[in-house]
């Protein structure tokens, strides 16, 4: 399973996207996301993971795991875990609704707000949206299959 995650709104305090899915057809829209800001140099909890191509696992370990666990108990079989991220540990895809519920994770939600001069960003019916999208990602690392995750710029995605 191939996911994308194209950044197109860079502010001084948030950073808005889509998560997408490749498919044999092109892509398909999956949800908004909202991540941290861009820096040169990292700042603990305070900058979006860089540009690039990360595989995603199962963390079945933790406190979001166990939050998580009782919280989708229904769905729930590990938090997926974007891992090898250079200088960055602990990095997943959760929920959340601003910058200030992500030290570096993807938030995910159904609806967003622009980030910009009056808003540091907002993604809405986050819960919503991850019980959307978790199954098939999950399901998909349960049965063996590889997941992976890019991170683009919309610049990248429409000069391809």
């Amino acid at each position: 399973m191939e996911l994308v995650v194209l950044r197109y709104n860079l502010q001084n305090d948030s950073t808005n996207g889509m998560l997408l899915q490749k498919t044999t057809n092109g892509y398909d829209f999956l949800c908004y996301t909202l991540e941290d800001e861009y820096r040169v140099s990292k700042v603990k909890g305070e900058t979006m993971i860089p540009y690039g191509c990360y595989e995603i696992k199962l963390r079945k370990e933790g406190g979001f795991h166990k939050k998580y666990s009782e919280r989708f108990s229904d769905i729930h079989n590990g938090m997926l875990h974007i891992v090898d991220v250079p200088n960055f540990e602990h990095i997943l895809i959760h929920c959340g609704n601003t910058d200030e519920h992500t030290s570096g994770c993807l938030l995910v939600g159904d609806n967003q707000e622009n980030n910009g001069l009056i808003s540091n960003g907002f993604v809405g019916k986050s819960s919503q949206a991850y019980k959307r999208i978790y199954p098939s990602i999950s399901d998909a690392l349960e049965k063996g299959e590889k997941v992976f995750i890019e991170y683009i710029h919309i610049d990248s995605f429409t000069n391809n």
